[in-house]
């Protein structure tokens, strides 16, 4: 991390009355949301382009758990 950030994050987490270890958990919190977010965002829109419901979603997923589900089951 260059010089300048870590100073700047260490004032902030003075300022804050925090340790620079929930400052970095909260920053680490905040950045996998918005990847989330990003991300359920950019699928629900290519599904939304194929018609893809989020009903669709849900039946494929139990349809894909049950034939896991049964494949891994051993053959008598």
């Amino acid at each position: 991390m260059p010089e300048a950030q870590l100073k700047a994050a260490e004032r902030m987490a003075k300022a804050e009355n925090r340790t620079m270890s929930e400052l970095f958990r909260e920053a680490l919190r905040r950045y996998q949301q918005e990847r989330r977010e990003s991300l359920i965002g950019k699928y629900r829109q290519r599904a939304e382009t194929r018609g893809i419901t989020e009903a669709d979603v849900v039946r494929i997923i139990e349809e894909t758990r049950r034939k896991e589900g049964s494949s891994k089951q051993p053959k008598s």
